[in-house]
């Protein structure tokens, strides 16, 4: 059996990070089994239905290097083919039509509820004939559930699951406009598809048993289950906004690579022995069902953030430059030149082993690509203010040099604060660092003016004093 999985997010907002997780799962079993990932939108909700949330989820999942095979299947434009197979049943005698009015539920739930009995639908049209039909009333279509007996399903996460049938309802699969439900759609297209494997949230799982029984009637055969546990916050409650992020875009605005998300998703409910570090090919060799852990998994930050400090480190400085890019944008108004590139390729080492997001690597590099006037944060300015006499002191020692190294700058620093600061480095460091760099936090100053050359650090110190 060739393995087929797929992705079905509804289009009503962000890509959810449970959602993320459970399309990184789908694609990692189908591309583990040679097998294929298709990608559906759910978009039969045409009030909430947004082309932006569609592009949104599209941009999610191409962040995250989640490729998906085929073209991406609209369950609106399908809506044909399940009314079709509402059809088939209702020839078959698996599902009827059912007549009573609105008011008509609204009563039966009501007695049911003081009678203490169950209040779904009492299938009083299940074996009337139409010909009975009151006049006026457009009919629902409602499947027939089985009425004695159990339903079980073998889970791949939560094993063996059993409901007695006569806890199913004959739930509607046509609604009295002609629409399906999303009860029959997702059936049907998870069949035409040739889905052999759903996976997903365990919030799905009694809908798993009503959807069965749609399989059942058609005779079509049942895919395998696995239903993901839900991914908390570290309070134990169910991760939203408030947490620190709620969407796919949330991690990658507030810094996070790719890589390190995919990694941190991947291990948030599977695991492989002791690894932590996972890439993306030791991944897709890996994957199993086996290893999908019953228990919620807790999102948490600071180990999100130790990854993400990883693979910073370890990344190529291409791939960083290409995610860091929009925040030079964002939060500097810069757009990298090739002077810039060379200059932040250069000090990368240093760079890296000090940031933990791309936000941290931004704001500490962003000087290399500035030019004066440099705008001086208040520290720096101060620093600058209290300086000057030192910072003329540096100017004139590096004019006297044919270039900069790191050893001849620090040479520099280290006689000027011997001769005048008592042999306080830091009293000649911190000012050189606040008129090169406009802040107080860099990576080594002494470096820094290496990198940036005798020419420019002239040019920024002249015009800092």
């Amino acid at each position: 059996m060739s393995v087929v999985t797929r992705f079905p997010p509804s289009p009503t907002g962000f890509m959810h990070i449970g959602n993320a997780r459970t399309a990184l799962f789908n694609y990692l079993y189908a591309r583990a089994k040679g097998g294929k990932f298709l990608m559906r939108i759910e978009d039969t909700d045409r009030k909430r239905h947004s082309e932006e949330a569609v592009q949104a989820i599209l941009d999610g999942l191409e962040w995250l290097g989640l490729e998906y095979d085929g073209e991406v299947t609209s369950q609106f434009a399908r809506q044909d083919r399940h009314r079709q197979v509402a059809e088939e049943m209702l020839a078959k005698g698996q599902a009827y039509y059912c007549y009573c009015p609105p008011e008509e539920l609204d009563e039966m739930r009501a007695a049911a509820k003081e009678s203490g009995a169950k209040t779904f639908y009492d299938r009083r049209w299940r074996e009337k004939s139409p010909e009975d039909a009151p006049e006026g009333v457009e009919p629902v279509v409602r499947i027939k559930a089985p009425l004695d007996g159990v339903t079980t399903i073998q889970d791949h996460v939560q094993g063996e699951v059993s409901v007695p049938n006569d806890q199913l309802d004959d739930f509607i699969i046509l609604r009295s406009d002609g629409t399906p439900t999303y009860m029959l759609s997702v059936v049907v297209d998870d069949h035409d598809m040739g889905v052999t494997h759903i996976m997903r949230g365990d919030d799905h799982l009694n809908n798993t048993f009503r959807q069965k029984v749609i399989f059942d009637a058609m005779g079509w055969d049942v895919p395998e289950f696995a239903h993901l546990p839900m991914i908390l916050g570290q309070d134990g409650s169910k991760f939203s906004k408030r947490h620190g992020a709620q969407g796919i875009h949330d991690l990658r605005d507030m810094g996070y690579l790719p890589d390190a998300v995919f990694n941190y998703l991947l291990r948030l409910g599977w695991s492989h022995g002791d690894d932590e570090i996972i890439s993306r090919a030791q991944a897709v060799e890996w994957f199993d069902l086996d290893h999908i852990g019953k228990a919620a998994g807790k999102f948490d930050f600071a180990k999100l953030e130790n990854l993400n400090a990883h693979y910073i480190s370890e990344s190529d400085i291409g791939y960083l430059l290409e995610h860091a890019a929009p925040f030079y944008k964002s939060r500097h108004d810069i757009v990298l030149d090739d002077v810039a590139v060379k200059r932040i390729t250069e000090g990368q080492e240093e760079l890296k082993s000090r940031a933990k997001t791309l936000l941290q690597f931004v704001d500490e590099s962003v000087f290399y690509a500035r030019s004066v006037p440099l705008t001086f944060d208040e520290k720096a300015q101060k620093l600058i203010d209290e300086g000057k006499d030192v910072l003329k002191l540096l100017l004139e020692g590096f004019e006297n040099m044919d270039d900069l190294s790191e050893d001849l700058v620090k040479g520099l620093c280290k006689a000027v604060a011997d001769e005048h600061m008592e042999g306080k480095l830091g009293k000649v460091a911190m000012p050189l660092r606040a008129a090169i760099t406009g802040t107080t936090v860099s990576p080594s100053i002494f470096e820094a003016c290496a990198i940036l050359g005798k020419d420019e650090c002239c040019i920024r110190l002249k015009a800092a004093i």
